[in-house]
Formats: C-alpha cells, sequence, structure tokens
C-alpha cells in the first residue's frame, strides 16, 4: 500500500531495465517502491499487445502510469499526444526520466485519480493499482467516464484472483464491455460509454 502513497523513506537505487516490445527496444529507469521494478510486467504486457492500436486516435490518458512503460509506449505506437499521471512522486520523476530517455514528449502529472486532470480524452488507458485498494481502482475506473469523449475508450488489465469478474459485472452497469483477451488469469478489457 505504502508505495502507491509516501516512498519517501525507501532508499533510492535507480537501475534500468530494457524492454522488447513489438517492434520496440525500449529503456526505462526503475527503483524501489515502483511498481515491477525489474521488468515490464505480465499484465502491462498483455494489455499493450491487446489494444487495436489501429482503431486509436486523439489524445491519450494513462492513469497510475508508474514509471511510465503504458504512456511511453502509446506514444511511440500511436504518434498522439499523451499525458500520464501517479500519485507517487518517485513514480512521477522515473517517468519523467523515461519519457526524454524514450525520446517521448508527454505531459506527466502528479494526480490522484483524476484530481488534476482537466480536459476530454479520446482514450484511457490502466493498470489499475490494485494493492492501492477497491476505493481507489474504482475512482479510476468509474470516473473516467467524465474523462472520455463521446466516442473514447477506457482499456484496463485486471487478474481474475484481483476481482475481475465482479469488476466487469460493475463496469458493465455503466460501460459497454468486451473482454479483449484472457491469459495466465489475466482480463484486458474495453469499456464504451453506452
Amino acid at each position: 500500500m505504502a508505495q502507491y502513497f509516501d516512498n519517501v523513506d525507501l532508499k533510492s537505487e535507480i537501475r534500468k531495465i530494457n524492454v522488447s516490445i513489438f517492434d520496440f527496444s525500449l529503456s526505462f529507469f526503475t527503483d524501489n517502491g515502483v511498481f515491477c521494478k525489474e521488468h515490464l510486467d505480465f499484465g502491462t504486457r498483455l494489455l499493450l499487445e491487446n489494444i487495436p492500436w489501429n482503431e486509436i486516435q486523439g489524445n491519450i490518458l494513462d492513469v497510475g502510469c508508474g514509471y511510465g512503460p503504458i504512456g511511453i509506449i502509446s506514444a511511440k505506437l500511436t504518434g498522439q499526444p499523451v499525458t500520464m499521471c501517479d500519485v507517487n512522486k518517485r513514480a512521477l520523476h522515473l517517468a519523467k526520466m523515461n519519457a526524454k530517455e524514450n525520446l517521448v514528449d508527454a505531459t506527466i502529472l502528479e494526480s490522484n485519480c483524476y484530481e488534476n486532470i482537466t480536459g476530454i480524452f479520446d482514450t484511457i488507458i490502466t493498470n489499475p493499482p490494485i494493492r492501492a485498494g477497491k476505493k481507489i481502482v474504482y475512482d479510476i475506473l468509474f470516473q473516467a467516464k467524465s474523462y472520455l469523449s463521446s466516442m473514447g475508450k477506457l482499456f484496463l488489465v485486471i487478474h481474475k484472483d484481483q476481482g475481475a469478474k465482479s469488476v466487469i459485472k460493475d463496469l458493465e452497469k455503466e460501460y459497454e464491455v468486451t473482454v479483449l483477451e484472457k491469459n495466465k488469469g489475466f482480463f484486458v478489457i474495453m469499456c464504451k460509454i453506452h
């Protein structure tokens, strides 16, 4: 839990990891206190590999960006404007370093969920911070409606052990929901506004 909100007491040990995805070889700085510091986690990779990128147009928001792989890879794939946000200051510092390292121009903001987000987005992508608790996860998923364009889409990944099936049921009350992929218990989900 602490890693999402306050890691000032955690010793910093910045390292660099290499990630190959699609046709890209990218380098990311990671550190203690950020999610999946050793490698690109399976859920994030699965999410990125199953978004229909040929349909993605317009601006993109990466909520809970961590050290930045989703936003940075989205920018590389689409050339569209990307905004990335997180509540974790260390993660934001790394995301800024990683955008520069990978030659991506992104807007990177400190924001608890959508607190400091303005404007409307065509695509919102998140690997939600499950350990931050259900309230935060649901705030990210359900407040997305207020920040999506009328034809906008929300993409997320969640594991069955983290309640994927009940999350899908709840999402279906607010969105048109499509499961794009299931693999090793992870569900990649696309939501459109009714």
